[in-house]
């Protein structure tokens, strides 16, 4: 059975995600199999998700997709180019996926598979360097850098097309072919909420302001659903203020090798954060501090994140499984295909993870870690299950 792949957060689960896989099975035809790629507790703005993996996974399938894989922390908490990488490389690995299929701001895959092959070629780097020295902001920098190559570098600056580039990147030589939709509705992280379809920022301001009748009814049902059930249970919404001074005290252990450690560049970003970390009493005073004109908020953010989940500098070179959050009965027709053409192992079972390699034990355990730290921010840590205990949610046709 051939798929589509989609790559997201589900932070939360809103109707401009159950529009990409609508317009997936419309262009590819009925029988499409949706993959999904999905954040797993931690998401690429640096924070939580708002509720737990396996839970935003079973809504997923709910609202159209078959099958979702995990995208595991190093890379979702990552940059855009990171979050790309990993992410391709997990569907790639499935040997099941022929279209990736994205969101994008212009609708037309083709001008920003013209940006990725220029930002990989051979004058990129240098027209970067003369960029960066007037002192501008690393994206700004490689916009104007881009522009320079190519009429359509201006892609650059709107975030589901520049994300829509590295997917295109990431996606080169792999023979998927990447498929525009046309985004509809507010634009990423705008507080509009006006046409019905929010972006996930303005749902989980309203989460946050106690507005959450109105915040459940900008996401799609499933989710929705899913959200009060988490709720009821305890499990939900996690919350960066639950662990702003488990986060503090963590950072206030590192010392400015483990900063530097983190490859933060070459101006001295990482003193700044070993020398606010000592003293800050909040993550925003500690962000306010380090923030230079060079660097965006979200790349702050990860860089906290990062540091208190102790992950590594950069992602590993490969992910080294493919681990199953949710199915249903499609979706376990393309795990059984997958069993014969997947690079990966695919792990269903946690526990299968102890018959593979020591590579594929320290992702999981820096998994299980990082999910055993979401537990404390969730309104009852004690009611979040252990990761070694928690197997793929399957949807059974006709369940609600």
């Amino acid at each position: 059975m051939a798929a589509a792949g989609i790559i997201t957060e589900y932070n939360p689960l809103h109707m401009g995600h159950v529009h990409l896989m609508a317009e997936a099975r419309r262009l590819l035809g009925p029988e499409t199999g949706i993959l999904c790629v999905m954040s797993g507790n931690y998401v690429q703005r640096g924070d939580f998700a708002i509720a737990g993996k396996h839970a935003r996974a079973a809504a997923a399938v709910r609202s159209g997709a078959d099958l979702v894989l995990e995208l595991p922390v190093p890379w979702a908490l990552s940059s855009a180019e990171g979050f790309a990488a990993g992410a391709v490389k997990i569907l790639k690995a499935t040997g099941a996926v022929s279209h990736l299929v994205f969101g994008s701001e212009g609708g037309d895959a083709a001008p920003l598979v013209r940006c990725a092959e220029a930002l990989c070629s051979g004058a990129f780097p240098e027209a970067l360097r003369e960029e960066l020295k007037k002192g501008d902001s690393f994206p700004a920098a490689r916009q104007r850098a881009l522009l320079g190559l190519v009429p359509e570098g201006d892609a650059l600056s709107r975030p589901n097309d520049t994300l829509g580039v590295e997917y295109c990147k990431a996606l080169r030589g792999s023979g998927i072919q990447p498929v525009a939709v046309l985004r509809r509705g507010a634009a990423h992280d705008s507080a509009d909420i006006g046409g019905g379809i929010a972006s996930a920022s303005a749902i989980r301001a309203l989460l946050r302001q106690g507005e959450e009748e109105a915040a459940l009814g900008l996401c799609a049902p499933a989710m929705a659903e899913a959200y009060r059930i988490e709720r009821e249970a305890g499990r939900a919404p996690a919350s960066l203020e639950r662990c702003e001074r488990a986060i503090l005290a963590r950072l206030r252990f590192l010392e400015e090798a483990d900063w530097a450690a983190l490859e933060l560049g070459n101006e001295g970003l990482y003193r700044r954060f070993f020398r606010s970390s000592r003293s800050a009493a909040s993550l925003a005073e500690l962000l306010e501090t380090v923030k230079t004109k060079r660097y965006p908020l979200a790349r702050l953010r990860r860089t906290v994140f990062r540091a208190y989940l102790g992950l590594p500098p950069a992602p590993p070179e490969e992910p080294a499984y493919l681990r199953v959050l949710a199915a249903n009965a499609r979706g376990t027709a393309l795990l059984a295909g997958m069993r014969k053409t997947a690079a990966l192992p695919v792990l269903t079972k946690p526990a299968a993870v102890r018959r593979l390699g020591p590579g594929a034990r320290r992702l999981f355990d820096l998994e299980t870690r990082a999910d055993r730290l979401y537990a404390l921010a969730c309104p009852d840590p004690a009611a979040v299950p252990d990761a070694w205990r928690i197997g793929p949610v399957i949807v059974r046709e006709g369940a609600g």
